[in-house]
């Protein structure tokens, strides 16, 4: 059974100043995020601006990652697409790289109907049929929701092994665990909703304030696995502010924004997404030097 752990970073995608690729600051970033409480991490996913970059820059970002945290840490491939063509390419790119797994968001803009979904999937898991797959239900950016029967069809293929749940829906999480085998791992793809979700049955999360606080939350996990909850609750509200700030505008633009503030030469975001404002800055600080985040 594949495991790719508790906590799972959905990483950054830093530039230089030119808007090119820092490969080797996202090694650095890598080796950092693994050493400080990542069991996983996802390249190319939506943190990692995978709408704007090209299939060249992601296959070498892949391997740079792959090389940084060789035999310390699981890596998985966004290789999802709209297109269901361009996706399994990607994926059996990813497999034949030596990749750990691929994450595969649900088809957006074209809003296929869910026997499109459940086709597009299949498609995949059928062209890679020995490469660990997990979907990505994020509604909010794709325009569709994966239904959870829909899921539970899909979960027949033996290397659709998980799910990143982004709907939002702690019902429609639970509906996954009721149908779902043990096996089948369901990750929260919302920070501030991974505590209510692994009381539903979920297994851990796919988060972006693990670049920030990841043994934090790998605690709060083991915390509620060894029904430590009380401890669990106190560490989820203590970061809450921090799950919030993080998307106080769209996502990847706040988390750079706090790395840079803690001295990561991250670069700016591509457009058509830009750096944060001084608004956004004004709220970021002092959630960040609440929890001792910035230098002194």
């Amino acid at each position: 059974m594949t495991d790719f752990g508790r906590v799972i970073t959905a990483m950054i995608t830093p530039f230089t100043a030119d808007g090119a690729i820092a490969y080797d600051v996202a090694a650095e970033l890598a080796q950092h995020l693994v050493a400080n409480g990542s069991d996983s991490i996802v390249v190319c996913g939506t943190t990692g601006e995978s709408p704007t970059l090209t299939w060249e820059e992601e296959f070498q970002l892949f391997q740079t990652v792959q090389q940084a945290v060789a035999g310390k840490a699981k890596v998985i491939a966004g290789t999802g697409s709209n297109s269901t063509r361009e996706a399994i390419e990607a994926t059996a790119k990813a497999a034949e790289l030596g990749l750990d797994g691929a994450l595969l968001v649900v088809p957006y803009y074209n809003k296929p109907p869910q026997e499109g979904l459940y086709a597009h999937f299949q498609a995949i898991a059928q062209a890679v049929p020995d490469f660990p797959l997990m979907l990505y239900n994020i509604p909010g950016r794709t325009g569709q929701n994966l239904l959870p029967e829909t899921v539970i069809r899909l979960a027949d293929y033996p290397n659709i092994v998980a799910i990143k749940e982004a709907s939002g829906s702690l019902d429609q999480a639970s509906a996954l665990r009721a149908a779902l085998p043990p096996t089948f791992r369901i990750y929260s793809g919302d920070d501030s909703l991974t505590l209510p979700l692994l009381a539903v049955g979920g297994y851990g999360v796919v988060s972006v304030a693990s670049h920030l606080v990841g043994p934090r939350i790998q605690e709060m996990i083991q915390a509620f696995v060894q029904g430590a909850t009380a401890k669990a609750t106190a560490i989820h509200c203590q970061l809450l502010p921090l799950f919030k700030v993080l998307f106080v505008t769209t996502n990847p633009i706040p988390i750079k924004a706090a790395l840079r503030l803690q001295g990561w030469a991250v670069g700016a975001p591509r457009l058509p997404l830009t750096s944060a404002s001084d608004a956004v800055i004004d709220q970021l600080k002092p959630v960040l030097d609440h929890l001792g985040l910035l230098k002194s």
